[in-house]
């Protein structure tokens, strides 16, 4: 299915790319959306998610999705893409998690992606479609985890370590965060 809006041709002006290392959510509250991470039970990520998509979806639809507040800022529109696409990476990194021994994740690089897919061009409802059938299958995925699950390893390409529980805390953060973001 093609996402892209055919009459924006033109290249937005770059984002600078995120390099913060935010694996320090895990252990304080976000000064900037407020969310502390490692308050999360971790049986309550699914749910979370599953609460937080009416809200993203609500985002996507407004007049405004594709308007970037700043020439350097993300839009709605672009936010909204990026969540999607978190949505399956994580997806993914938890079910390698769960099927293999201490799996290195398969590095992702989120600027590029973005610059790669064109989310500017991508169609604000089509991208909310998509937003949520991610949802649902990350949802699914975390409410198959056991309880002896939930302390497995992985590691990303620099270095960090994750177990279960910790890459979901982290992973509802960016969710939240970038509903921050988007002021929704």
């Amino acid at each position: 299915m093609d996402t892209h809006h055919p009459e924006s041709t033109v290249t937005p002006p770059a984002i600078e790319p995120d390099a913060k290392d935010w694996t320090w959510v895990l252990r304080s509250r976000c000064p900037e959306c407020g969310f502390a991470a490692s308050d999360v039970d971790p049986t309550d990520i699914a749910g979370t998610v599953r609460d937080l998509v009416p809200r993203w979806v609500a985002a996507l639809h407004r007049e405004d999705a594709r308007v970037r507040p700043e020439p350097t800022v993300w839009s709605t529109l672009e936010y909204g893409a990026h969540v999607r696409d978190v949505m399956r990476v994580f997806d993914e990194r938890v079910r390698l998690m769960v099927e293999e021994e201490d799996p290195l994740f398969p590095n992702w690089d989120q600027d590029e992606t973005a610059r790669a897919e064109r989310y500017d061009q991508q169609d604000p409802a089509v991208v909310a479609d998509e937003l949520v059938a991610a949802a649902d299958a990350t949802a699914d995925r975390f409410d198959t985890v056991t309880d002896e699950q939930w302390e497995r390893r992985g590691r990303r390409s620099n270095g960090s370590e994750f177990t279960v529980r910790t890459l979901g805390q982290y992973f509802l953060h960016d969710v939240v965060h970038h509903l921050h973001d988007v002021h929704a």
